[in-house]
């Protein structure tokens, strides 16, 4: 109800990968890989996620380190709160708060640099697409984080094995974030023996995906 689902769909579908749509709680803690995406606020988004049944099975993935995808407003709501929505409580799996852009022109829209640390594993130094007033300023403890200039540094990304959040939007973000999105794809599903493969990335074997 709250999600960028047609762009990220497509874009799943680009990196061939067979994804579908579904809000059923059952199928997105069956599935090898999961996006949450998200463009919205913060309180609405995770109204939606009580309502719909989804904040139990989406901590236990990310605790479980199963291949995870939030873009946007999905890693705000892996936070434990937001300046945007005073009182209401997010997912809590990251140890963190959502700020404000406090100056310069909000939101954010447009291309901005993305700078990776050495042991990232999915994330690549590169130019990515912002839509973004709300922020992640400080690199949470055990995940690795990549910073992005814009009135001062703040994270726009942050991984931990096979769990990606962007705060940018990789699916419109062309060859960079297709090529996110397919290192993605090939990350194995330990819980439910679904691997990898072994094609050249921007070529993966169809997977079977969920899109929450």
């Amino acid at each position: 109800g709250i999600a960028n689902t047609a762009s990220v769909l497509a874009a799943l579908a680009r990196c061939g990968a067979a994804a579908e749509l579904s809000s059923d709680p059952a199928l997105i803690a069956g599935s090898s890989h999961v996006v949450l995406p998200g463009v919205g606020s913060f309180g609405p988004g995770m109204e939606e996620l009580k309502k719909l049944g989804l904040v139990d099975v989406l901590r236990a993935r990310i605790h479980a380190e199963r291949p995870t995808l939030c873009i946007c407003l999905g890693l705000q709501l892996l936070c434990e709160s937001s300046e945007e929505s005073p009182g209401v409580r997010g997912l809590g799996v990251v140890a963190a708060s959502i700020t404000r852009f406090r100056s310069g022109r909000v939101p954010q829209l447009g291309w901005n640099q993305v700078d990776t640390p050495p042991e990232a594993k999915l994330l690549a130094r590169d130019f990515f697409y912002f839509a973004n007033s709300f922020k992640l300023d400080t690199p949470p403890p055990n995940w690795i984080s990549s910073t992005t200039e814009y009135e001062g540094r703040f994270v726009s990304a942050i991984e931990r094995g096979p769990v990606l959040a962007c705060q940018f939007h990789p699916e419109l973000s062309g060859p960079a974030g297709l090529a996110l999105i397919t290192r993605w794809l090939k990350c194995p599903d330990t819980v439910s023996g679904v691997g990898g493969t072994d094609e050249p990335v921007g070529h993966p074997t169809p997977q079977k995906g969920l899109e929450c």
